[in-house]
């Protein structure tokens, strides 16, 4: 995911989304909760992304985005007003959690509805 400040996302990662940083040098760190990664990269000046194009979505699939939600709700609340969406159900068949990231990505938290989401398992 690349970012214009890697301290600012870091920090949302870990103090917002209960991420773990693994990892961490001067201009990237790999963030991770349960079976879900990050690496960030910051970049900026002639190197950075064009506005629009470090838009994009990362989804994670969980076994209950209701109890994620309630265990991060305390700490979403201190987010700005619309950078966090649901739990709610959608028409294809999942519950899921939306929440914007300070660069603009977005993540998606969900499962499907009336159930868990599938659990990943290693291949040997």
């Amino acid at each position: 995911m690349m970012v214009r400040d890697i301290n600012r996302a870091e920090s949302f990662f870990t103090a917002i989304l209960g991420f773990e940083t693994l990892v961490r040098y001067p201009d990237h760190a790999y963030v991770h909760r349960e079976t879900a990664g990050f690496r960030i990269w910051e970049q900026t000046g002639k190197d950075a992304a064009p506005p629009g194009t470090c838009r994009f979505a990362y989804y994670i699939d969980v076994r209950d985005v209701d109890r994620l939600y309630a265990e991060l709700k305390p700490k979403l609340d201190t987010l700005p007003k619309g950078d966090v969406h649901g739990p709610a159900n959608k028409p294809y068949g999942r519950r899921e959690l939306l929440v914007l990231a300070p660069d603009g990505n977005l993540l998606a938290f969900g499962q499907a509805i009336g159930g868990t989401s599938p659990e990943v398992h290693a291949h040997d």
